[in-house]
C-alpha cells in the first residue's frame, strides 16, 4: 500500500520505462540496470525515498527508445527493497510493488531520466460487493485444486494466498505469480474494481487448472 507520506512523492516520481515489465502491488520485480540514464536514476532514488514508478512502454517505442516514447498511463509504484552496486556502475535492484498510480503529467526536468506527476489509484469499494465474496471463495477453492495438481511446487502459491491482506490484494499477488503475458498483466494493473480483478484472476486459474496434465508442468 502507498502510505500517505509516500503519496506526496508522487508529484515528482522517477519512472523506469520498460517494454514488458508490469509491477503489480505486492509483487517483487528484480531488475538489472545498465543504461547510464537509469544508473543515474537508481543512484538518486536510493539517496532519496527509494520510490520508483515502473511504467510499461507502449507498442512502437523502438523508434524513440532513447528519447521519451509513450508509456501506459497506469503504472506500478514500488520501493527498492534490495540493491547491489556493481564495480562498473551497473545495479541489481529488487522492487516491491506498493500500489497503482495514474501518470497525469510528464515533468520537464534536467535529469537524464524521466520524472512524472502521478496520483494514487486506491482500491475502493467494489460496484459489486456481493461478487467479491463469492468470487474470492471460488478462487480459493480453485487454487486449492491447482495446488493439489502441481504437488510439491504449490508451496509458493499457498504462501501467496495466506499472506494476502484482502481479496483484492490476493488477486494482485496471484496475478503477478500466474499471469505471464504482459498485456494480461497490464490489464490487471488497470483493473480497479476488486470484483473485476478477482474474476480476471479466477479465469486465469481456471485456464491453468484445465491445462495441468499428468506431468503437472503446464503452468504457462
Amino acid at each position: 500500500m502507498i502510505e500517505s507520506s509516500d503519496r506526496r512523492q508522487l508529484s515528482d516520481l522517477a519512472i523506469f520505462p520498460l517494454p514488458d515489465a508490469v509491477l503489480l502491488p505486492g509483487a517483487l520485480l528484480p531488475l538489472h540496470v545498465f543504461e547510464q540514464r537509469y544508473r543515474d536514476m537508481v543512484r538518486d532514488v536510493l539517496a532519496d525515498d527509494r520510490l520508483l514508478g515502473i511504467a510499461r512502454l507502449r507498442p512502437g517505442y523502438e523508434a524513440d527508445y532513447y528519447g521519451r516514447p509513450p508509456v501506459y498511463d497506469t503504472c506500478g509504484v514500488g520501493v527498492i527493497v534490495a540493491d547491489e552496486a556493481l564495480d562498473d556502475g551497473r545495479y541489481n535492484i529488487l522492487v516491491r510493488g506498493l500500489g497503482r498510480a495514474r501518470i497525469e503529467e510528464e515533468l520537464a526536468v534536467a535529469t537524464s531520466y524521466r520524472r512524472v506527476r502521478a496520483r494514487v489509484l486506491p482500491d475502493g469499494r467494489s460496484r459489486r460487493p456481493e461478487v467479491v465474496s463469492a468470487t474470492f471463495d471460488q478462487l480459493i477453492a480453485l487454487c486449492g485444486r491447482l495446488a493439489d495438481a502441481i504437488g510439491d511446487d504449490a508451496e509458493p502459491l499457498c504462501d501467496l494466498m495466506s499472506h494476502a491482506a484482502s481479496p483484492a490484494a490476493c488477486a494482485d499477488l496471484l496475478g503477478a505469480a500466474l499471469m505471464r503475458d504482459p498485456d494480461e498483466r497490464q490489464r490487471l494493473l488497470e483493473t480497479l474494481d476488486p470484483a473485476d480483478r478477482l474474476e480476471a484472476v479466477l479465469a486465469r486459474v481456471s485456464h491453468l487448472l484445465a491445462k495441468v496434465g499428468p506431468s503437472n508442468t503446464m503452468l504457462n
